[in-house]
């Protein structure tokens, strides 16, 4: 660590994730590495148009919402594995669903359909989350179960137009992500190799000359990523029980630590100025939250 120890927030809590009506889909758990929380896994925290938070509980195939007080709902239950959740301008609920791909979820109706499930015509990995550019352009990660075994994970681009595009592959886990502020470079949590990955575009949209811009160090690996106003990052470090704030150097400015389990699984602003940060975490199926300076980008199903 070349840099001096940040100063420490506590999180406090916020809210609980309520059991699951039925019996737990034994499939999703079992298929993962041990010591994965057992019961539900909480992710994808994101504000929809209502101004309340929402959530996907993975191996339970839930979306819920929690209100301004933290009282839990259930939103909707289906056959799949709902793992990231962003909102579009449209005020639909776009899920990175590891069983399927990319799904939608409409709120008025609360049917969940394919968006996009396949590239090639060949299923993909297992897609983790995903992320709205300024343009509607749809970024995801294939992350699966890659790791530096199996350097196989992938950056796709679903463009506003239809168009499904390979950004980036030979990931050894990717995750969460989000786009720098000029949006001429997306940042990747690349969770087995315990980093945070720059990846710059080029003029015609590939990318070149990616590089490691935070390497981190003990625990599992990053998780979760969400972007300030300076452009600064918030990193949900899985095995840490902390979340990681940096400026848009990479110089850690704050530590965020949670007082109710280790297994910290991804982040999101909100509140009022959009100040608070909104932090899942698993082994306690419960939502925590701290105050910061600096508020949150606006982001792309709160502009335009």
């Amino acid at each position: 660590m070349l840099f001096a120890p940040p100063p420490t927030i506590e999180a406090t809590p916020f809210a609980s994730l309520i059991q699951a009506t039925e019996a737990v889909e034994p499939s999703w758990g079992g298929n993962q590495p041990r010591g994965t929380p057992s019961k539900s896994l909480l992710e994808g925290p994101s504000f929809g148009s209502d101004g309340l938070l929402y959530c996907v509980d993975v191996q339970n195939g839930r979306v819920v919402r929690f209100s301004e007080e933290g009282a839990c709902e259930e939103v909707v239950r289906y056959h799949g594995w709902p793992n990231g959740l962003k909102f579009g301008r449209d005020g639909r609920a776009y899920i990175a669903d590891y069983m399927h791909g990319i799904m939608v979820l409409d709120l008025d109706t609360r049917q969940v359909t394919p968006l996009v499930e396949r590239y090639h015509a060949e299923r993909f990995r297992g897609v983790n989350d995903l992320f709205f550019a300024a343009n509607g352009d749809l970024y995801f990660t294939d992350q699966g179960l890659t790791g530096h075994q199996d350097p196989g994970g992938r950056v796709f681009r679903y463009a506003a137009g239809g168009r499904l595009e390979l950004v980036l592959d030979r990931i050894p886990s990717p995750n969460g992500l989000v786009m720098n502020l000029a949006e001429n470079a997306l940042y990747v949590a690349v969770t087995r190799a315990n980093a945070v990955w720059r990846v710059p575009f080029m003029q015609d949209g590939s990318v070149a000359k990616v590089g490691t811009f935070i390497q981190l160090s003990g625990g599992i690996g990053p998780d979760g990523l969400a972007l300030d106003a300076n452009g600064g990052l918030a990193i949900a470090h899985v095995g840490m029980g902390s979340v990681w704030v940096t400026d848009a150097r990479g110089e850690p400015t704050f530590r965020i630590t949670s007082t109710v389990g280790d297994h910290i699984t991804n982040v999101a602003y909100g509140g009022e100025g959009n100040r608070t940060l909104f932090i899942t975490e698993s082994s306690s199926a419960s939502v925590l939250k701290a105050e910061l300076k600096v508020p949150g980008k606006t982001m792309f199903s709160q502009s335009g």
